[in-house]
């Protein structure tokens, strides 16, 4: 009778492990090294941060959210020979337009431009928001673009300023007042409203990039700013978890690791390129989010500079609660509230309107 020693049988289980331990090296590497030669993977990590995120604000401003009249997706790219050489399968172009029930005469118009970093985010998030916003007696419009990694920078520049031509070419039949325009966004919605009206109002930085605004400079009567981006090489000195995610979305955006030498920054950094004809604005920013520091007081600053009318909303750096990105969309906050009040009183002024509609 022949027996078989323990370290015989043993050898066969350690080849298995040695091989499976080889597999999660080799797995482990491609995984280190698909972050390192390509933004994409970072990309789809910080977006699903940042949906959820917009998900859960989202769901909070249904509560309490007054009823308006909607009509949604709207194909603003469509297939319009005075704008397009050839017709156009843009997915992404769709606007909803939001109204004061029974509206039947044109409103002023508050255009947003949804945040998310580049990379995230969609046209329907923050609906109660703007329903608060039509209830208080404005056409408010929200508009999708194409988003990183999948499309790169300055893809939304351009749909944005085909948007602004279908609303104008459409402003009877969606009750908007073209010529009392008010341009809004918050985070990376921020960053990009602050450029279309940059480029509305300055040939010279239209020409650089390379767009024919649809909409003229007396049409924009102001501009809404939440918590945005306005100088993009100042983004990377950042560090920590928020600093990596902030490099990867504007990595995956512009096309470049070196994103802040990159020319899509400079091209992107409002900051640089505003002048004393840019609208009536107004800005805010929570005292925790790192951005109102580095990115809406300088701007604010500039333009007050240039002699730009300019209204703020800006907290001391001990208030509390601490205000952190983002903090208008979070109505249980009475400066978020406040903060809302501020832009309906804002957008008022600048468009002349007296109110809800009756």
């Amino acid at each position: 009778m022949t027996t078989t020693s323990a370290p015989t049988r043993d050898r066969p289980r350690r080849h298995v492990l040695r091989w499976v331990l080889i597999s999660i090296v080799v797995v482990l590497a491609i995984v280190v090294a698909s972050f390192a030669l390509t933004p994409t993977p970072g990309a789809l990590v910080v977006r699903t941060v940042f949906e959820r995120t917009a998900r859960d604000l989202t769901a909070k401003l249904e509560v309490g959210a007054p009823t308006t009249d909607l009509v949604a997706d709207v194909s603003y790219r469509v297939d319009d020979p005075r704008r397009f050489a050839r017709p156009v399968d843009d997915p992404d172009a769709y606007l909803d337009v939001y109204t004061p029930p029974g509206t039947t005469t044109a409103l002023p118009t508050i255009v947003w431009t949804h945040g998310g970093a580049w990379l995230s985010g969609d046209r329907t998030n923050y609906a109660g928001y703007y329903r608060r916003l039509a209830a208080a007696g404005f056409t408010v419009v929200s508009i999708g673009y194409s988003l990183a990694p999948e499309h790169r920078y300055p893809t939304p520049v351009h749909q944005l300023n085909d948007a602004h031509a279908y609303l104008a070419e459409h402003a009877e039949e969606l009750y908007i007042d073209p010529d009392r325009l008010v341009l809004a966004g918050d985070s990376a919605g921020a960053q990009l409203s602050a450029q279309l009206a940059a480029a509305i109002t300055d040939p010279d930085y239209a020409a650089v990039l390379g767009i024919t605004p649809a909409l003229a400079p007396e049409q924009i009567r102001g501009v809404v700013l939440n918590c945005g981006i306005y100088d993009v090489p100042a983004m990377g000195g950042s560090g920590g978890l928020i600093g990596w995610g902030v490099k990867q979305a504007l990595w995956a955006y512009t096309g470049s690791r070196n994103f802040a030498s990159s020319e899509a920054a400079a091209q992107m950094s409002t900051l640089r390129w505003v002048t004393a004809e840019f609208p009536a604005t107004y800005i805010t920013g929570g005292n925790g989010d790192p951005l109102t520091n580095t990115q809406s007081k300088p701007l604010a600053a500039k333009l007050t500079d240039l002699g730009a009318a300019v209204d703020t909303l800006f907290y001391p750096d001990d208030h509390t609660p601490e205000l952190g990105h983002e903090y208008q969309f979070d109505l249980s906050l009475e400066d978020a509230r406040i903060a809302l009040d501020r832009t309906i009183e804002f957008a008022r002024k600048v468009t002349g309107a007296d109110g809800p509609a009756a």
